[in-house]
């Protein structure tokens, strides 16, 4: 599909139709690893690059402060996802209770 916002958004960021249709695979293919548990937390890494890309690419256009921090925005979200479903990532970043809820438990 040539859908004529995307087009000039691509076009606004330096980005020709061709590369629309790459950048548009490889996020489909991140998305896929992401969304196999076997493969969570390898689908959360490529993402994670993926988002610093549009961040970096956001920047370099000037963007304004919201749709240059979306994409972290989202980055934290696939994160916070994955801790809450993923028990073995829990393990692995703890978090601890404050000492003054200790003492009450």
């Amino acid at each position: 599909m040539k859908e004529a916002h995307v087009l000039a958004a691509a076009a606004q960021l330096g980005f020709t139709e061709r590369t629309i249709v790459g950048i548009g695979a490889l996020l489909l293919a991140c998305t896929a690893v992401y969304v196999i548990p076997r493969t969570s937390i390898l689908g959360a890494i490529l993402l994670t690059g993926y988002l610093g890309g549009a961040t970096a690419t956001n920047v370099r256009a000037g963007d304004p402060l919201f749709e240059t921090l979306f994409p972290v925005i989202f980055g934290v979200l696939v994160w916070a996802g994955l801790f809450l479903r993923d028990e073995p990532l829990r393990a692995l970043i703890p978090l601890r209770i404050h000492s003054a809820q200790r003492l009450t438990e």
